[in-house]
């Protein structure tokens, strides 16, 4: 019998492959949150399918999302980036995933882990909601709003309400999986 998958993923391997293993799936590591971080704010104005199929490009010009070597970028490696066809080329969002690589360690400094800080806000567990069909999915919450504001403050860039909550989503903070969705209780 076929699965039944969350609607936005129906038809396209790839998507059905991300759907079926990642998304929705809590994230607690930093690495992993950091990836998720840089490729929805690489998102921003675009389909997460064109991220996804350059996922593997952005892994190899990132240095495997390293924000530790990312964090010290500089003019050389930006040059490089803008010239590299296989990620998104815009110059604001590749100088705000330095920035942001930056931002993200301030915040490991001072809450132990970035996965402390942002689990913080949905007080460690996932937020699971009951939708029937994934176009029930907010665009944005006050929780992706107050996540986005408090991220802003701390110097991050791109990380709009909407940008936050589809972070939510990937890392599992929120499980938007459709009800009847066979991954809705396994995640």
């Amino acid at each position: 019998m076929e699965k039944h998958r969350c609607g936005w993923c129906v038809g396209d391997a790839l998507y059905e492959a991300y759907h079926d293993a990642e998304w929705g799936v809590p994230v607690y590591d930093d690495e992993t949150l950091f990836e998720f971080l840089i490729l929805e704010t690489f998102q921003a104005g675009l389909s997460w399918i064109t991220i996804l199929r350059k996922r593997e490009n952005f892994r190899n010009a990132f240095d495997n999302f390293d924000y530790k070597k990312i964090a010290r970028y500089q003019q050389d490696k930006i040059d490089t980036l803008l010239q590299d066809a296989g990620i998104i080329r815009n110059k604001l969002k590749i100088h705000a995933t330095i920035t942001n690589a930056q931002a993200f360690m301030e915040v490991q400094k001072e809450f132990g882990s970035f996965s402390n800080y942002i689990w913080g806000f949905v007080d460690g567990k996932p937020i699971k909601n009951n939708l029937k069909h994934y176009k029930e999915a907010p665009a944005t919450t006050p929780l992706s709003d107050a996540l986005s504001k408090d991220l802003k403050k701390r110097g991050f860039k791109f990380v709009g309400s909407t940008v936050v909550y589809a972070h939510m989503q990937a890392t599992g903070m929120v499980n938007d999986h459709e009800v009847n969705c066979f991954r809705y209780q396994e995640v």
